[in-house]
């Protein structure tokens, strides 16, 4: 592959386009003026989102949507799932024909509650199935930008598009898995952020690590729960882009979703948290994408259901809590229980 074009250039668009390089000869990185591209050029660094780290000389940082898409073999869509659509929309007629698209944003389309491939799908036709995949994964992008070893799975619908993907963007500090399972990946991906938030909010309000496993644990069972029922294959969620996912982003100071959490369950108001962080916080999105999705298909997700009150219905943080630990006596494996010799 000669030339790959990444659309975005936020701290894991700018993160990949490292990655790239090392196997690319040309990477484009497209951004809008106002996300400082002109800046970027000039020091080599993005100072804003990524800072500290050298963009190598075959990365071009352009505003230039036609030059950075003209004659690349991928297009890495870089940025955040609720512009995806928008983004598609503008690229449609000019995506270079049999060019691989990868998407590698995390979250559902809060409008139609559509995962990415299916914006992608509604947006550019079935055929555009042969040429998508997904990346996901334990990724924060400050520290692939510093080389830490990295280990993600990208999916697709087409093994040969999978494998094409993972050739591109291995190396000895990023090692990509393949999968078949296009929706349990992207579903891990979007799901872990709202039990993030969660995590999050219980360290604001200084509770320890026994409150954060419990959240993980019982988070991972919603996460498959609410994952199967929209497709997903369970196994999938006990891989990269599931549990290697929620881990990370529930313990990291990286974690944008964690951090925003936090603040919330310090006393923060939503609208001053966005702000403080910055930057997308997905997990306020999915949240309420994936607490209407339950609520139509009938899956319990009491985490969800507790951090929707808190974003989106003025329910306290602390109150929350004391509901999770005060609901009704369960077996922790449900239906499995009656399985099991004795019960």
């Amino acid at each position: 592959m000669k030339k790959v074009a990444i659309l975005g250039v936020g701290s894991w668009g700018t993160a990949q386009a490292l990655v790239l390089s090392r196997n690319v000869p040309r990477v484009f990185l497209w951004g809008r003026p106002a996300d400082g591209v002109e800046n970027i050029n000039a020091a080599r660094e993005n100072q804003i989102f990524l800072p500290g780290i050298h963009i190598p000389e075959n990365v071009e940082v352009t505003p230039d949507l036609e030059m950075a898409l003209a004659g690349a073999e991928m297009v890495v869509l870089a940025v955040p799932a609720q512009a995806i659509r928008e983004v598609l929309d503008t690229i449609k007629l000019r995506l270079p024909a049999g060019s691989i698209l990868v998407n590698t944003a995390k979250g559902l389309e809060i409008e139609t509650g559509m995962r990415m491939s299916q914006v992608v799908e509604d947006l550019l036709g079935p055929q555009a199935r042969e040429c998508y995949a997904v990346l996901s994964g334990p990724s924060h992008a400050e520290e692939v930008g510093k080389r830490i070893p990295t280990a993600v799975t990208v999916a697709a619908f087409k093994k040969q598009t999978a494998f094409a993907v993972q050739d591109v963007y291995m190396s000895p500090v990023f090692r990509v898995y393949t999968h078949p399972d296009v929706a349990g990946v992207e579903l891990g991906g979007a799901l872990k952020n709202i039990v993030a938030l969660a995590t999050g909010m219980t360290s604001g309000l200084g509770y320890g690590d026994n409150t954060r496993a419990a959240l993980l644990t019982r988070g991972l069972a919603e996460m498959i729960r609410i994952g199967v029922a929209l497709g997903g294959d369970a196994r999938t969620f006990s891989g990269l882009s599931g549990i290697g996912d929620l881990v990370v982003t529930c313990g990291s100071p990286h974690s944008r979703n964690h951090r925003a959490g936090e603040m919330l369950g310090r006393g923060l108001g939503l609208a001053e948290t966005l702000q403080e962080v910055g930057m997308v916080v997905e997990g306020v999105h999915t949240t309420r994408a994936v607490y209407q999705l339950s609520r139509q298909m009938n899956v319990d997700m009491p985490i969800c259901a507790a951090v929707h009150r808190i974003l989106y219905e003025g329910a306290g943080v602390r109150d929350e809590v004391d509901y999770l630990m005060k609901r009704r006596k369960k077996h922790e494996i449900e239906e499995g229980a009656k399985n099991i010799t004795g019960w």
